[in-house]
């Protein structure tokens, strides 16, 4: 019973934090322009330690927003491939350098990502769980330096796609 009430205390928590995030904002009120003093690296290796980077709660909670919505709810490594091109774009000059910035931008993500009810209880806490890890630095290898993704499946006509993996719905790659 404990547990339980716990867990509706957290979605509770969650919620209330989700009505601060929204893509949708009042004339003269932006997204935070966060800027960690610590940048995670694109990419870790086995023999090199993550950095672990400075995000607040709301970062994460964009981030959070982002892997759930893109990624169909049920892989976690399209999660991390979706998160993994999130902060490849924060550390990118040609992109906003926090996560709220990037998962919010126009016509980027998901129509409502930072808006609409994360009604799912389980994808939704391995989303938490997957951000956790990219906030200290871990990145999906397949991914690369890839910033941007698209639904599977999908075909373009564009030469400059360089695709780099598949994973949770989406087709990832590396424009050039």
């Amino acid at each position: 019973m404990a547990r339980s009430l716990h867990s509706i205390g957290t979605v509770v928590l969650a919620l209330a934090v989700l009505s601060g995030c929204s893509n949708v904002l009042p004339t003269g009120i932006s997204l935070p322009n966060f800027n960690p003093s610590v940048r995670t690296s694109p990419t870790t290796t086995p023999d090199t330690p993550p950095v672990v980077a400075r995000f607040n709660n709301d970062e994460k909670e964009c981030l959070v927003r982002a892997m759930y919505f893109e990624s169909n709810r049920s892989s976690e490594s399209g999660m991390l491939a979706v998160g993994t091109v999130v902060m490849n774009r924060v550390d990118s000059s040609r992109f906003p350098n926090s996560i709220c910035s990037v998962v919010g931008a126009p016509r980027q993500f998901a129509p409502g990502v930072l808006s609409r009810e994360m009604v799912e209880t389980r994808p939704v806490a391995l989303a938490s769980s997957v951000a956790d890890r990219i906030l200290r630095g871990e990145r999906h290898p397949g991914v690369r330096s890839a910033k941007f993704f698209h639904q599977a499946g999908l075909t373009f006509p564009y030469n400059n796609m360089n695709y780099v993996l598949e994973a949770g719905g989406n087709a990832f790659y590396i424009k050039g």
